[in-house]
């Protein structure tokens, strides 16, 4: 039966919706009507993300990436947005570029290099919010984890750091191209931090949805934090769902910044999520939430995550699912190293049986495949 309820699961538009009678929450009559309206689009089973695009093939969060993914088969990207000096968005992972562009060899801003407190850690090294787009134009991205992701470093070079709107562009250009509703879900990072120094997202990310039309109920467009504060906020201020996203630890920075002694452990239970649920549509953990690993690195049993989000109307997406042995758990990796790639089908599988609606992923067509299977059974 569980089986059958995940393959007509579909998130293609705006939301999956629950064949077999899952609550819809807080969502109203006209939102559960849209959903009803566009299921089916896509692809039948939880909903694959291409996390950062696809970066176990590309550098992360360029359009090569974003484009790869999407010509894989999902219908969906995740794409980071910190701001520029300027006021405009651009996807990176980490407002620190040090890691993720060739900023280290131009001797022109050798000078913006500095340390910063983000969200209560000191980084050292090249931020955004330091440079102007015109500026960030002038670099490449290069492989954040090369030693995981050789064959990417072929890559270095070539691209360069793409905007939100360029981002939104190859989507509807390779959506009317592959004949099918493409779509992003931008998570917006560090929001204290960045209302803290006068150049915050959300205002920002309002305004591009306006200017292209997608603040609208059934616009592809799916919103991400780790905050709670300023989902809060946009959930007044938009018509797109929102996704609350938690750690297996730590606490949400907003709620360090304010003094709220809550933690993420706190949003996760059957209370909190029923509160998340007020605001959010979707509850994005880290996937050691649905199912933890023991001391040894493997794989134990599903909590009881996923059956209370969909008791509170939430549909659940974890994060982040990945080939590479180093990522995997240990009764799961294969002979050869960190980079070799393990069983993730066997892990995936895992996953789906615990009732996920969907999940990001660094290889979307081993996502897909895993989904496939799954659904065939």
């Amino acid at each position: 039966m569980m089986r059958k309820r995940l393959g007509v699961l579909a998130l293609s538009g705006l939301a999956v919706l629950g064949a077999a009678g899952l609550a819809i929450g807080p969502a109203s009559a006209n939102e559960a009507a849209t959903d009803a309206a566009i299921a089916g689009r896509g692809h039948d089973g939880p909903v694959i993300v291409g996390h950062r695009g696809a970066p176990g093939y590309r550098p992360e969060h360029t359009l090569a990436s974003y484009e790869l993914a999407y010509r894989q088969g999902v219908d969906w990207v995740d794409v980071d947005l910190v701001p520029t000096k300027d006021g405009q968005l651009v996807a990176r992972h980490e407002n620190e570029i040090g890691g993720t562009t060739d900023v280290a060899r131009h001797p022109e801003f050798a000078n913006r290099k500095t340390t910063k407190v983000i969200d209560g850690t000191a980084l050292t090294g090249w931020f955004t919010e330091d440079f102007t787009l015109a500026e960030l134009k002038t670099l490449r991205a290069v492989e954040r984890i090369p030693d995981l992701r050789t064959n990417n470093t072929l890559y270095n070079g070539r691209w360069q750091i793409a905007t939100y709107q360029e981002v939104l562009d190859l989507t509807r250009r390779l959506g009317r191209e592959l004949h099918r509703t493409l779509g992003t879900y931008p998570e917006i990072k560090h929001s204290t931090y960045f209302q803290s120094i006068h150049n915050p997202t959300e205002p920002k990310l309002v305004e591009i949805l306006n200017r292209n039309g997608l603040n609208r109920r059934n616009a592809p467009v799916i919103i991400q934090s780790f905050e709670v504060s300023n989902l809060k906020e946009l959930h007044r201020q938009v018509r797109v769902p929102l996704v609350q996203l938690t750690s297996a630890e730590g606490a949400p920075a907003d709620f360090v910044a304010k003094g709220d002694p809550r933690t993420y452990a706190d949003l996760v239970t059957p209370q909190g999520l029923r509160e998340v649920a007020t605001y959010a549509r979707y509850l994005g953990p880290e996937k050691n939430q649905v199912i933890p690993r023991d001391a040894a690195g493997n794989l134990t049993t599903p909590s009881a995550l996923v059956r209370d989000s969909h008791a509170a109307g939430l549909r659940v997406v974890p994060y982040t699912f990945r080939n590479e042995n180093n990522f995997l758990p240990t009764n799961l990796r294969s002979a050869g190293g960190p980079a070799a790639w393990g069983d993730v089908f066997a892990e995936e599988e895992a996953f789906l049986e615990a009732g996920l609606d969907g999940f990001f992923a660094d290889q979307p067509d081993t996502a897909l495949e895993a989904v496939r299977a799954f659904t065939r059974r």
